[in-house]
């Protein structure tokens, strides 16, 4: 079903304020949908070796051996799902751009709370 002019308006308001309030976001959107396959088969290794290891402190009887072993899985685990840091993400952004990301929350909220109110006006026939 197509969109009507007033929601393709209101669609594109939505994507400008999406670009102008996240920028961080728009910029590393296109970086996430690479999968880094080196830490995936490093990861599941170390998750089979945790298993391993857990397996081990069970049969020998030894608790601290498989918590060990549960650590180890659990740390191959987020190896394997977690995208993997990049350099310039460790240093962190600058001061200024975190003071902004917290002052347009207000203004995003505003602006959710007016789509809200437009959304339930359409839902009651007002508008």
């Amino acid at each position: 079903m197509p969109l009507s002019e007033q929601e393709q308006r209101l669609l594109e308001e939505m994507e400008r304020s999406l670009y102008q309030n996240d920028a961080d976001f728009v910029a590393t959107a296109s970086r996430r949908g690479r999968t880094n396959y080196t830490f995936v088969v490093v990861g599941v290794l170390v998750a089979v070796l945790g298993i391993a290891t857990l397996i081990a402190g069970v049969i020998i009887r030894q608790p601290l051996v498989g918590v060990l072993g549960f650590a180890i899985m659990f740390a191959g685990v987020l190896l394997a799902i977690a995208p993997p840091r990049r350099a310039e993400s460790a240093s962190g952004a600058p001061a200024s751009s975190r003071g902004r990301g917290r002052s347009s929350t207000s203004s995003s909220s505003s602006f959710m709370d007016s789509l809200n109110e437009r959304w339930d006006r359409r839902q009651d026939g007002r508008e």
